[in-house]
């Protein structure tokens, strides 16, 4: 999600120890596992529930229990900041839950002939690492030529997993161009969250992000009529479990391993996620969901896969900016 996490530390304080590799690894293992499996997550959720309104109440119930820990942790004024930065972190919130992963929950639902498969919206979201190196390229910053190669390769395999071949029918166009929206409007949070007064704690950045996420959505979805005949007798114990499972998993477990990470561990290792969660999606779909794994989807998505993964390993961002998500700044999704 949003603001680069505080790196000050008190003069007089002796330094931390460094983290242990083992504690690493078992933090980036979380990460890629849960924040890939999000997007499964995500069509089980939809199958009973409205798809704006269940993303909603997703990010408004984790900012409540993370406010409520961040409250008892740190006293009453854990939650206090300027109003500029509140909106800040509102606008990021928009942004990246609302605009990023309210879309990708759309491209997710509806019949199955124009749903885009969980493991395909991970390979689309993939892109946004690609996107943001083209966000900054227009700010007026510089990537070196193997970034601009890496995002060249990551397109051709966009192109290669979208279009039909041979007579056969590619993914649905209209569900990928929803994703790939989202995938937009997560890269421009993401870029913009750097470069605006947000605040300090990214914990309690994170609280008013997914605050002003779950209120648009909530919204926008009745606003589609969502709510109209909707009862939650007709919810099944699956979708439920699947919205309970994204709260706590994707939303607070996942984070709060990508936070520590961040502080704890190269950056340049911490943004593996980016090309590891599609191949999480990708295998839990078709294990889990009989998801088809097609060789177009195996074609465009290693292209994909290997663009990113070559943007991730000529860039090296410092370690107070956050890379860009699942990804992400800091939330999948992911979802």
């Amino acid at each position: 999600m949003s603001s680069r996490p505080s790196t000050a530390t008190n003069a007089v304080d002796p330094p931390a120890p460094p983290a242990s590799t083992a504690l690493i690894w078992t933090a980036l293992v979380l990460v890629y596992l849960l924040w890939g499996s999000t997007y499964l997550g995500i069509r089980v959720a939809v199958e009973s529930l409205p798809p704006l309104i269940s993303a909603a109440m997703r990010f408004a119930a984790a900012a409540a229990v993370l406010a409520v820990v961040l409250r008892l942790r740190r006293g009453p004024g854990a939650l206090r900041v300027p109003a500029r930065r509140l909106g800040s972190a509102a606008l990021i919130g928009v942004l990246l839950l609302t605009g990023g992963n309210g879309l990708v929950v759309l491209a997710e639902s509806g019949p199955a002939a124009t749903a885009v498969p969980s493991g395909v919206a991970a390979l689309l979201v993939a892109t946004v690492p690609l996107l943001v190196v083209l966000l900054r390229t227009a700010g007026g910053d510089r990537p070196g030529p193997w970034t601009f190669a890496g995002v060249t390769l990551g397109f051709v395999g966009l192109v290669l997993l979208v279009l039909p071949r041979d007579g056969v029918d590619g993914v649905p166009i209209a569900g990928a161009a929803i994703v790939v929206v989202a995938a937009t409007s997560w890269s421009v949070g993401s870029y913009l969250a750097g470069r605006i007064p947000m605040p300090a704690d990214p914990f309690v950045a994170t609280v008013y992000e997914m605050m002003a996420g779950a209120a648009a959505l909530a919204a926008l979805g009745a606003a589609r009529g969502e709510l109209r005949g909707f009862s939650i007798a007709q919810v099944t114990g699956r979708s439920w479990a699947a919205l309970a499972y994204l709260m706590v998993a994707g939303s607070l477990v996942a984070f709060t391993a990508y936070v520590w990470l961040l502080a704890n561990a190269p950056i340049s290792l911490v943004s593996t996620y980016a090309y590891v969660n599609p191949a999480v999606a990708v295998a839990l779909g078709a294990l889990l969901a009989a998801e088809p794994i097609t060789p177009q989807v195996l074609l465009g998505g290693a292209v994909i896969v290997a663009g990113v993964a070559v943007v991730v390993s000529t860039e090296r961002p410092r370690r107070s900016a956050p890379p860009a998500v699942n990804g992400t700044t800091r939330e999948p999704t992911g979802p």
